[in-house]
C-alpha cells in the first residue's frame, strides 16, 4: 500500500500511547521536572535504525518496480494480433503549487510555515517543487513519446489523420524518401488533403446522394485513408485536349487560374450548386457531375494560394490553397462531419458562402503525378520533433472527440466505474477465441470506494471535533492532519478526475476511470495505513503495535495479491470454456451478472 501522505506521526515512528502503573513514590521536584520533560520528548531513533529504514523503503520500490515490469510484460505476445490502442494526452494531477502534498512528515510543520520564512527559503521550496512535480513529469512524458516515434516509424491506414509533412517521415507511405515534381501542372494527377487535422482527402465514389438529399449527383466527400478515389486530373476550364500530349509544352498552375478537377476513377468533375448540402445548413451542396469530364459551367474553380500574388506557382505540399467557385463564389471545404451509412461514414464536404479563411477551407496538393516533369526529394519537409509531437496530440484530441460506438460494441457510463460494474471486452467472444477482458481487480475497485465512503465519515468527524476545540492527543491529531490534508487532496484529485465525465456528450469507456482510479488507490493506503497506527497507538507495548500495524498492512497486501490470482486469466487472456462452465478457469468468478466474461 502507498506509505501516508506526510508519513503518519510527528515522524514515522509508530508509538505506544503511556499507560499509568499505580501509586509511586513522592520524588524530588528536579526528578519530576526531569521525567516530565523525558516523557514529552520521544525518542529519536538511532541513525542505524533510520538508515535501515531507508534501506528497507527504497528496496521495496525496486520490489513493486520489479514486479509491475513482470506482470505487465508477461505473455505480452498474446494474442498475435492488436487488440484494442488507445492513446490520450497526459492526465493532469491536482496543482503542484499544493506545496504540502509532497513534504515528508518530519517536515510538515516546517512546510505549513514558509509564508513565515525568509523569500530565499520559500524561493528555493518552490523551484525544488517546480522542478521535481512540473519539469520532471513533462520530461519523463517527453521522453517516452520520443521513443514512441522512433519505434512506431512505419506507415499505417491511419497516416490520412495526420499532415503531409508528418507522413514523410513514415517508411512505407508514398511520401517516404520520395521523389515528386515540384510544381503544379495541367494534366497531373494528384490528391488534394484538407489542412485540418483528421479530415483527410478530397475523394469521390459511383454512389449517389440519395432521393431528397439536394441533387441526386455523385457523393464527394473527405476520407481519412489512402484510396484510389482520391486521386483527381488538374485541366484547365476551357479546353478538353491531353495537357500530357508529349507534343504540348508543359503549362504550370498558377495563382488565380481557372480550373477544372476531374475525378479520376469515375472521369466526373467536381461540381457545385445552389442546392443546400446534406448536414450543414446554409452551406452548399458539393457534387461529381458529368461524362468523361464534360460538365457545365458549374464545375469551374478558382485556384487561390493563400498569402501569394496572382501568376505564382503552386508548389506541392508547401502551397496552402483554397479553391473558389465560380458561379456560386463558395468556397470548397468540409464540415467535419460524419455522413449517415448511406455516405459510408465519411465525412461531409460543402461549398461554404462564408468567405473567411479556416483550416476546414484550406488544402494542400499531397500527391503528384507528372512524367513530364522532373521530381525532387521531399526530405527537406520533414518535421522537427516538437511539430510531430504537438500534431499527434491534436490528432489524438480531435480523434477522441469524433468516437462513436461501433456495432455491438460494449460504452458504459460514468456511475458505472467505481463500482466495477461493467468490463470492456477487448477480443473475442466464443470459448473458441482469444479472449481478452478489461475488469478491475475487485478487491482493490471496492476496497476504494468502501475507503473513499470512510474517508468521508471519519473526516467529517475529525474536521467537526477539531472546529469545536477537542483536546486531542499530540500523536492523534498528528494522524489526524495527515488524512485530513494529504487524504483531502488525494479526494480532490479523484473528484476532478472523475466527475467531468458526467458532463461529456462523447462516448465513454471503462478506461477513462484509471487516472481516477489511481488516486482513489492512494486514498485507500493513506486511509488504512493511518487507521492502523491509530489502533497501534493505543496498544501499550511498542513491539506489539509494531506487530499489528505490519499485519494489518500485509493483510492487505496479500488479499490483493491473491485477487491478482484469481482473476489474472481475464488480463492475460484465455481460451476454453466461458465462465458458466464450471471447467473454466474464471468459474465461480462471475461476481456480477453484468460481467459478460
Amino acid at each position: 500500500m502507498p506509505p501516508a501522505v506526510g508519513g503518519g506521526l510527528a515522524g514515522s515512528e509508530l508509538r505506544p500511547r503511556r499507560g499509568r502503573c499505580g501509586s509511586q513514590a513522592p520524588r524530588a521536584v528536579g526528578a519530576d521536572a526531569a521525567a516530565e520533560t523525558t516523557a514529552r520528548s520521544p525518542k529519536r531513533p538511532v541513525p542505524g535504525s533510520r538508515r535501515f529504514e531507508a534501506v528497507g523503503q527504497w528496496a521495496l520500490l525496486a520490489l513493486v518496480t520489479l514486479m509491475s515490469f513482470a506482470t505487465r510484460f508477461h505473455r505480452l505476445d498474446q494474442p498475435p494480433h492488436i487488440c484494442s490502442v488507445h492513446s490520450s494526452a497526459p492526465c493532469s494531477s491536482p496543482l503542484p503549487t499544493s506545496l504540502c502534498w509532497s513534504c515528508p512528515g518530519p517536515s510538515r510543520q516546517h512546510c505549513s510555515r514558509l509564508p513565515s520564512s525568509p523569500l530565499v527559503t520559500m524561493g528555493k521550496h518552490l523551484t525544488a517543487r517546480i522542478l521535481c512535480l512540473i519539469v520532471l513529469p513533462l520530461a519523463l512524458y517527453t521522453a517516452t513519446y520520443a521513443v514512441h516515434f522512433m519505434v512506431l516509424n512505419k506507415s499505417g491506414p491511419g497516416d490520412g489523420f495526420f499532415s503531409s509533412a508528418f507522413q514523410a517521415r513514415l517508411a512505407g507511405n508514398t511520401l517516404h524518401n520520395a521523389s515528386i515534381p515540384e510544381h503544379l501542372a495541367y494534366g497531373s494527377v494528384i490528391t488534394v488533403k484538407n489542412l485540418r487535422m483528421a479530415i483527410g482527402y478530397l475523394h469521390s465514389h459511383r454512389h449517389l446522394y440519395p432521393e431528397g438529399i439536394g441533387a441526386r449527383q455523385q457523393q464527394v466527400t473527405t476520407y481519412l485513408h489512402k484510396d484510389y478515389n482520391n486521386l483527381w486530373i488538374i485541366k484547365k476550364h476551357n479546353t478538353n485536349s491531353d495537357p500530357l500530349d508529349p507534343s504540348l509544352p508543359v503549362e504550370f498552375v498558377r495563382h488565380g487560374d481557372i480550373i477544372r478537377l476531374e475525378h479520376k476513377e469515375t472521369s466526373r468533375n467536381l461540381h457545385s450548386h445552389y442546392h443546400e448540402a446534406p448536414l450543414t445548413r446554409k452551406h452548399y451542396q458539393v457534387t461529381g457531375y458529368g461524362i468523361n469530364g464534360t460538365g457545365d459551367s458549374n464545375d469551374f474553380w478558382r485556384i487561390e494560394v493563400v498569402n501569394r500574388k496572382f501568376g505564382n506557382r503552386i508548389k506541392v505540399l508547401r502551397s496552402r490553397i483554397r479553391l473558389i467557385h465560380l458561379v456560386t463564389g463558395c468556397v470548397l471545404g468540409s464540415s467535419g462531419k460524419v455522413l449517415p451509412k448511406w455516405g459510408w461514414e465519411q465525412l461531409e464536404v460543402t461549398c461554404t458562402p462564408y468567405l473567411k479563411e479556416t483550416l476546414s477551407s484550406v488544402w494542400n496538393v499531397e500527391d503528384h503525378i507528372n512524367p513530364k516533369l522532373p521530381n525532387i526529394s521531399l526530405d527537406v519537409l520533414q518535421p522537427s520533433f516538437p511539430e510531430i509531437m504537438l500534431e499527434s496530440h491534436m490528432v489524438m484530441i480531435r480523434g477522441n472527440n469524433g468516437l462513436k460506438p461501433k456495432e455491438n460494441e460494449f460504452t458504459s457510463k460514468p456511475w458505472h466505474w467505481p463500482i466495477n460494474y461493467q468490463g470492456l471486452r477487448f477480443s473475442g467472444i466464443n470459448d473458441t477465441d482469444f479472449r481478452v477482458y478489461l475488469l478491475g481487480n475487485p478487491v482493490v475497485w471496492w476496497l476504494n470506494l468502501l475507503s473513499i465512503a470512510l474517508y468521508l465519515l471519519l473526516g467529517s468527524i475529525i474536521a467537526v471535533a477539531m472546529q469545536r476545540g477537542a483536546q486531542l492527543p499530540a500523536q492523534v491529531e498528528g494522524l489526524s492532519q495527515v488524512l485530513l490534508r494529504g487524504g483531502g487532496q488525494l479526494l480532490f484529485g479523484w473528484m476532478i478526475h472523475y466527475f467531468p465525465f458526467f458532463l461529456m456528450g462523447r462516448i465513454l469507456y471503462f478506461h477513462h476511470y484509471f487516472p481516477a482510479m489511481l488516486f482513489s488507490c492512494m486514498l485507500t493506503g493513506v486511509l488504512w495505513d493511518t487507521l492502523l497506527r491509530l489502533c497501534a497507538w493505543s496498544l501499550s507495548s511498542f513491539a506489539l503495535a509494531r506487530a499489528v500495524h505490519a499485519l494489518g498492512i500485509l493483510s492487505l497486501l496479500l488479499g490483493i495479491v491473491y485477487s491478482f490470482y484469481l482473476f489474472h486469466p481475464l488480463a492475460y487472456g484465455m481460451v476454453g470454456p466461458l465462465a458458466e462452465d464450471p471447467r473454466s478457469p474464471m468459474a465461480g468468478l462471475r461476481w456480477l451478472e453484468s460481467w459478460d466474461f
